[in-house]
């Protein structure tokens, strides 16, 4: 806080008008999360935001390590900068996230970027204002290295994107160890945060308006194990539906090997939370979920989801799924197609495999050709694609609550439970509101409709 004070002087002295910041995520919910605290911090300084590069007076990438695509793109987009750095000499140029809690990006940000002022990771969110004021008064550049945690920083401002979605962090880090994941490395162990100060958080969200809230965490399903208080993620759902309002809860992401019944029936019995479970399964065949260290088999992952349709009525999947891991064979490959058919997930994120050095998955032979990945990716897309053109020729007649997103003239598009988008006309704005609708059709990949009021 004292360093708040200070920023918040420094820049009222070094600008004639309210200086702008510009965030830039890349990356998943989790990071988008984290931009919003930075965001929170931003404002509290004195800042305003903005969307464009050229008018900032901090700029700030928010990292992300998952793939090694990713990291090339964001160094050419932190490469641009240089130009509107040299136009501009009091601009702040900031690299956070998970791709600079690994020691060799910070050492060649250091060599390749030196126009770049701040370094952070993710464990140093609530340092930023301390590391703006320190730049400013040193005129130096502030290079963390990367930093592990164990504690948790509650009460961070945040400055969350537009209702009527949002997200609450209820754990950080990962304990899995999945043989390809660079994530326990850069985000660290799993650390829980404690029930009433979801809680909190939660209550202000629907107090606000909020309608669909995400409870995030890399493994959501081990959440409370590190707790002294005994508590688990089925609990958690539970107190969480104690809250008065009109809202749906989402959670991501699942591990197959942690989610049990006690999760499924707690779902059942509280029809605020969504009926679309994601549930990453990342392939098809026991002997490559082993190398991935998935720890689970394709009967157990089955299992769950049979017991999941037996116990909600309507319930979904969504899930993801690597293609091309070292040592994968197209008989192998073949197995997650059958899976793909037999689960008729409602929505797929596909990719293929990214090697990321520092992992185990990175020391294994991988003698299969992108471009035979490629077409494996190719094949399991159209299947799916496939499959959800069945699924919306399904709904066809269904009455359905939606949440209304945007609003185009009269027309307006709504999201269903398993994230389905449906178009409706109306003459009154129900932007953000939930609505019930019925199902005429559908067009392209979305569902068209007819309002009930």
């Amino acid at each position: 806080m004292d360093y708040m004070q200070k920023v918040s002087e420094m820049l009222a002295e070094k600008f004639d008008e309210i200086p702008l910041a510009n965030v830039v995520t890349f990356g998943c919910a989790q990071n988008e999360n984290d931009s919003e605290k930075i965001r929170g911090l931003l404002y509290k300084l004195g800042y305003s935001m903005t969307d464009s590069l050229e008018k900032s007076d901090i700029v700030i990438y928010n990292t992300c390590a998952i793939r090694e695509n990713a990291e090339l793109k964001i160094f050419g987009n932190i490469g641009k900068l240089k130009a509107l750095k040299a136009a501009n000499p009091y601009m702040i140029v900031a690299v956070c996230g998970c791709m600079v809690m690994q020691p060799h990006i910070v050492d060649k940000i250091k060599k390749s970027y030196p126009f770049v002022d701040i370094v952070f990771g993710v464990n140093a969110l609530e340092l930023l204002p301390q590391l703006i004021y320190s730049c400013y008064s040193e005129n130096k550049k502030q290079i963390l290295s990367p930093q592990e945690r164990t504690q948790i920083v509650e009460n961070t401002p945040m400055l969350r994107s537009a209702k009527p979605k949002a997200s609450i962090s209820i754990m950080f880090g990962c304990d899995n160890f999945c043989s390809y994941c660079i994530v326990p490395y850069v985000r660290g162990r799993e650390r829980s945060r404690k029930p009433e100060n979801i809680l909190r958080e939660f209550r202000q969200l629907v107090a606000e308006g909020y309608k669909d809230i995400t409870l995030l965490g890399q493994n959501v399903n081990s959440y409370g194990k590190n707790l002294e208080e005994k508590v688990d993620f089925a609990d958690l759902l539970a107190l969480l539906c104690t809250v008065p309002g009109d809202y749906v809860i989402h959670f991501m992401s699942s591990h197959p090997k942690d989610i049990n019944k006690k999760v499924i029936d707690t779902i059942r019995d509280n029809p605020k939370i969504s009926r679309q479970i994601h549930l990453p399964v990342q392939s098809g065949n026991d002997r490559i979920l082993k190398l991935m260290n998935r720890r689970y088999t394709i009967r157990q992952y089955l299992d769950i989801i049979d017991y999941a349709k037996q116990q909600i009525p309507g319930v979904t999947f969504s899930s993801d799924i690597i293609v091309g891991f070292p040592g994968e064979t197209f008989e192998e490959y073949l197995d997650t197609e059958e899976l793909v058919k037999k689960v008729r997930f409602t929505q797929l994120f596909t990719y293929i495999y990214s090697k990321r050095n520092g992992t185990k998955a990175a020391e294994m032979e991988d003698n299969i050709s992108h471009e035979e990945k490629a077409k494996w990716l190719n094949r399991l897309i159209k299947i799916q694609q496939d499959i959800v053109f069945e699924h919306l020729d399904s709904y066809t007649g269904k009455t359905v609550k939606a949440l209304v997103e945007e609003k185009h003239g009269d027309m307006y598009t709504a999201r269903l439970e398993n994230t389905f988008l449906a178009k409706f006309a109306s003459d009154t704005d129900f932007s953000g509101e939930f609505v019930n609708l019925k199902i005429t059709g559908k067009r392209g990949t979305a569902l068209t409709a007819e309002l009930i009021k």
